[in-house]
């Protein structure tokens, strides 16, 4: 006999009702912003009309998650950068020369003097003054600050290649560590573009990488191109530099190992530094907006163990001197050494309004970006494409839906009519899930829904065609709606199995609007296989055992 258990009933309604109430704010605000979009346009062509009635607002006590709208429907801004990795193996090779050059001081006696030879990015030269000879020596020992490639393809590998170049020792950055490097830096700088958009609030973004050293940047909602360039163009690097001294002249020599920077805060001062630093950016764990002891907009910062301990070493051997802060190639102040700063956390001030003291410590909590960005390709998408993808998307869902209740009611009659108040449950269930989860609808995952929309009956489909099989053998109305959906559920659960599985394939391989796609006909395929084997089947139950027929029609 035709059973359900009363508290089997209640869950089944009780997730419907769920699915009902998380999805309805989307059909409250859709309409709201319907209705003041037509309260504008009325207002634009004549006033006085009595459409300033306000919406009411959406009580706090219900659910008010949203489905987020993905770049395609809400429009946004889309950015193609490529990572210059390049520019990471000068970086590299420069903070090596003060190894490389204390290395060699204690070997002066054999080898004599050295001096560091101007080179291009992509090599370190170090040139033996007195005694060229000895060149092959002083390369040996150069050899053993080689470390090995941390890598999987680099294994056994070591980072760096030494060579003889009549008196000069030539340094460069070995194949496997290039290759270990690039894949580094394109990966810090994706994590770091990821901080910097999340800091700023914005919700749904996509990341990706592209190729070998390419960044997709799309995200919905934002202004423009401009303004994402703003928030994650920038690579606040952070270094603390020896100063060897300070001038006015733009043009002064800075010498083999040094830098010419220009200050901050003072036009026409420049400081010439040392070009390694001894604590970079990187070493930061933490970096919060404050004010000085004067009131003045400042940032605290605080090191990690290793850099505290740079720090805190550096300052001892050197009170009384000068030490840079520099701020992307530029001195933001140059404070004397007053004590030894054993804490590791200290303070960055300057000219600094109070907004651009928050900004700083956002940057530079988000970490630095190991390399620039050459931007290849920036869209604005403007709102209005948006608009007309979701209007199209929406008449598409409203064509299916209705062809599919029409189908299924002149096949089926009143079951096929139970199938299609399962039908609208579906969707509910659907757009329900997709705001409890913060997910992303995209056209694609309109698609998705669509297709959801004409896959859903099929359960009832198999279901209704086997009652009608059972009824064919005599059996009673009771036994043959039981025994077609016991004999049916496992090719109803076998099929969504399999669909479900190329679902999730999608979404862990694809990206962008392949990953809509999936969450929608993901979501699509567990809703479905619900209210086919569930919610269609208590309807018709609960007819039956109010009417009671002797004979039914499917």
């Amino acid at each position: 006999m035709l059973q359900i258990d009363t508290w089997k009933r209640v869950l089944i309604w009780a997730v419907c009702a769920l699915g009902i109430l998380f999805s309805l704010p989307n059909g409250f605000y859709a309409r709201v912003e319907a209705r003041n979009d037509a309260v504008q346009a009325m207002e634009a062509g004549a006033s006085g009309n009595g459409l300033e009635e306000q919406a009411a607002q959406w009580p706090s006590f219900l659910p008010s998650s949203l489905v987020n709208l993905g770049l395609d429907l809400r429009g946004g801004a889309h950015l193609l950068a490529e990572v210059q990795v390049a520019d990471v193996y000068e970086s590299r090779l420069q903070a090596m020369w003060p190894e490389v050059r204390d290395l060699l001081r204690q070997e002066r006696d054999t080898i004599g003097t050295i001096r560091l030879q101007d080179s291009d990015a992509a090599e370190l030269r170090v040139r033996l003054n007195q005694n060229p000879e000895a060149a092959a020596e002083a390369a040996q020992l150069v050899r053993g600050l080689a470390r090995p490639v941390v890598s999987l393809t680099g294994a056994g590998s070591t980072d760096i290649d030494v060579s003889v170049d009549g008196a000069d020792i030539v340094v460069t950055l070995s194949e496997a560590e290039r290759v270990a490097t690039d894949e580094r830096t394109v990966a810090q700088s994706l994590e770091i573009i990821r901080r910097r958009i999340d800091e700023v609030g914005t919700r749904e973004p996509t990341i990706q990488r592209q190729g070998v050293d390419r960044i997709l940047i799309q995200v919905p909602g934002i202004g423009s191109a401009s303004e994402l360039k703003e928030i994650i163009g920038t690579t606040a690097q952070l270094t603390f530099q020896p100063v060897v001294t300070r001038t006015t002249n733009a043009d002064m020599p800075a010498g083999a190992g040094n830098e010419l920077l220009p200050s901050l805060d003072t036009e026409g001062e420049f400081y010439v530094l040392e070009q390694a630093p001894v604590v970079t950016g990187e070493d930061l764990v933490d970096a919060q907006p404050s004010f000085d002891q004067n009131g003045r907009p400042a940032v605290n910062f605080r090191f990690n163990t290793t850099g505290a301990r740079k720090f805190g070493d550096y300052t001892a051997e050197n009170i009384g001197n000068p030490f840079a802060i520099v701020l992307d190639d530029e001195v933001v102040s140059a404070p004397v050494i007053q004590s030894h700063i054993p804490g590791g956390s200290g303070i960055i001030t300057g000219n600094f309004s109070v907004e651009e003291s928050t900004n700083l410590a956002v940057l530079l909590r988000a970490g630095a970006l190991p390399a620039g960005l050459e931007f290849l390709e920036e869209r604005t998408i403007g709102p209005e494409l948006g608009a007309d993808s979701i209007e199209a998307g929406r008449i598409a869902c409203l064509v299916a839906f209705v062809a599919v209740l029409i189908f299924m009611a002149l096949s089926y009659g009143l079951f096929g009519l139970f199938a299609n108040i399962a039908l609208l449950f579906n969707v509910a269930l659907i757009f329900g899930a997709l705001s409890v989860i913060g997910g992303t609808l995209t056209l694609p995952g309109i698609a998705g829904i669509v297709l959801t929309i004409g896959m859903a009956v099929d359960a009832n489909v198999l279901v209704f065609e086997r009652i009608r099989e059972e009824l064919r053998t005599a059996r009673g109305p009771a036994r043959a709606i039981e025994l077609g959906y016991d004999r049916a559920l496992s090719a109803i659960i076998d099929a969504n199995i399999t669909t479900f599985i190329i679902a999730v394939i999608l979404f862990v391989m694809g990206s962008g609007p392949v990953k809509g796609f999936a969450i929608t006909l993901g979501l699509g395929i567990l809703t479905s296989v619900f209210t086919a084997i569930f919610v269609t089947r208590l309807l018709i139950v609960m007819w039956f055992e109010r009417k009671r027929p002797k004979t039914i029609e499917v």
